[in-house]
């Protein structure tokens, strides 16, 4: 498959995801939080196309790398208001490019690239959905770090997470027992990784911890 036809497909994905969420804000007139969990969630899944195309490791490398720069200087100018206006100073954007260049980088050489899947979209709809969650059901507080957490988004990351490892593995091995040991050890370790975070430091620490230990525990049981 070209890489021009996979440009596109990626190109019209993020065109519509980006649609999707404008869309939902300006007619359902919305807060921002909800349109960035949108782009959040959404734009993770470039990780599928790039699996299933195995797409070469360089083009993911480099396009993380630029991304990075991108959200880097964002944290200091207002060039993407729409994805860092959350009301409080967080690198997340940032962690979150480079996660994606690391585990392309590692699993893309090791020929296992579900597993930068598998990170990724752990900490896309773990995260995600966690901060919607919280922000709307979350009647049970609790602090970590300064930071104000719920009971209820952190058994959202926990559920998710849990969903995401199991699809994932179940597609490259089938129903074996250990996927599912192997999808609830990883999702409440997302969980962990998740509550102790700040500065939106859980996009690096949840998908890079996700998809290792994944990693390790396929080496061990699989």
């Amino acid at each position: 498959m070209s890489l021009w036809f996979q440009g596109v497909v990626v190109l019209l994905w993020l065109g519509f995801v980006l649609v999707v969420a404008f869309t939902i804000r300006r007619i359902f007139r919305t807060d921002t939080e909800i349109s960035r969990k949108i782009v959040h969630i959404g734009t993770g899944h470039v990780i599928l196309f790039a699996w299933c195309f195995d797409t070469p490791a360089i083009l993911g490398i480099v396009a993380a790398f630029i991304a990075s720069i991108v959200t880097l200087i964002s944290y200091y100018l207002p060039i993407l208001p729409g994805l860092d206006s959350i009301g409080r100073k967080s690198l997340g954007t940032f962690f979150y490019s480079v996660s994606i260049g690391i585990l392309v980088a590692f699993f893309w050489s090791v020929e296992q690239q579900y597993y930068a899947a598998l990170g990724i979209l752990v900490m896309c709809w773990g995260d995600g959905l966690a901060a919607l969650v919280g922000q709307r059901f979350g009647k049970h507080k609790y602090q970590v770090f300064g930071g104000q957490k719920s009971w209820e988004g952190s058994l959202t990351v926990t559920v998710s997470s849990y969903i995401v490892c199991s699809l994932i593995l179940y597609s490259v091995h089938g129903g074996m027992w250990q996927v599912w040991v192997i999808a609830a050890v990883v999702a409440i370790f997302a969980t962990i990784l998740e509550v102790f975070s700040f500065l939106g430091v859980d996009n690096l620490t949840v998908p890079l911890g996700s998809a290792f230990l994944a990693y390790l525990l396929d080496l061990n049981l699989i």
